[in-house]
């Protein structure tokens, strides 16, 4: 059975077309559960999945075979890398495939919360003309910090190149990377300068719940906050209760700590999040976009084949 790979999520046919092309022989089942998958893939040398389960100790014991994971995306929360590695699996993900998109759902989320976008249709659309009360603010002048410099941190800031912006980074892993988008500062810059805040780190034991009260109580101006990163980085309580202090104008958030009905509705802060005109929500699409779907394949294909493991 070598040189199999079993695809358990949606995924574009580029993959499957070069992956073949490669020597490799394709079981897409893009509707295959869990224990479906975990039945069989003792029988596979490689696996490709995007979020639709996690990839833990238990599973990547049983795939005794197993030599490689694609992550059709770029977080790699949903996959015990530790473990996979010390396994001698190797990890493939494709954040180049889908940075472009995340970058531009950032300055989408930004400038429809500094215009009041989302209230003012509202509001039309409830008979209500309101102009002073959904006046704008202008991005021109303005400081935006970026936590975590990578690939969807680097593409938010070259994406607001032509806004007349100061942009400031900051990444505890990172050094030495300031270029002509960013420039790399301490986070006791970031808290001191920021006008507007966005995410753009890894999901890991260290960022769970991260950004929390005591985060935003050292920020010494309101800011616009937006989160494309992961949902877990922040506590949603705490982004709550710094826009009724004043100290978020107004939040845009693309993931949360939980995601999809019914569980997102049974938290004890999602009626004050929906009904807040301070809050835009997108439901986790910030890098899912028709171009990215083909090219997140496209480089994982391209990884895979530099892996040459076939």
């Amino acid at each position: 059975m070598k040189n199999n790979i079993l695809i358990v999520d949606d995924l574009h046919p580029t993959f499957i077309e070069q992956a073949g092309g490669f020597g490799y022989t394709i079981n897409y089942q893009p509707d295959m559960k869990l224990d479906e998958a975990y039945a069989i893939i003792n029988n596979y040398d490689g696996l490709v999945i995007r979020s639709k389960f996690q990839v833990d100790r238990k599973f990547i014991d049983q795939a005794t075979h197993l030599r490689f994971i694609c992550r059709a995306g770029a977080g790699m929360d949903n996959i015990d890398e530790d473990y996979a590695l010390e396994k001698g699996i190797k990890l493939i993900n494709a954040p180049e495939g889908n940075m472009d998109a995340v970058g531009e759902h950032a300055i989408g989320l930004l400038l429809s919360l500094m215009n009041n976008m989302n209230t003012a249709d509202a509001e039309i659309r409830a008979g209500s003309w309101r102009r002073e009360e959904n006046r704008g603010y202008e991005l021109k002048g303005r400081t935006v910090g970026i936590i975590g410099y990578g690939h969807m941190g680097s593409s938010f800031a070259k994406k607001l190149s032509g806004f007349g912006v100061n942009v400031i980074a900051y990444d505890k892993y990172k050094t030495g990377f300031s270029d002509q988008y960013a420039r790399e500062v301490s986070m006791e810059e970031i808290v001191k300068h920021s006008d507007v805040l966005s995410l753009h780190i890894p999901l890991t034991k260290e960022t769970d719940g991260m950004v929390n009260d005591e985060y935003f109580y050292h920020f010494k101006k309101p800011i616009f906050f937006i989160n494309t990163a992961r949902g877990k980085v922040v506590k949603t309580s705490a982004v709550l209760s710094a826009i009724k202090q004043g100290k978020i104008i107004a939040a845009g958030l693309d993931v949360l700590e939980v995601e999809k009905f019914p569980s997102l509705a049974e938290q004890a802060w999602f009626d004050e999040l929906r009904q807040s005109g301070r809050v835009i929500l997108s439901p986790h699409v910030g890098g899912w976009t028709f171009e990215s779907y083909r090219k997140i394949s496209e480089v994982m294909a391209m990884k895979l084949g530099k892996l040459g493991l076939a």
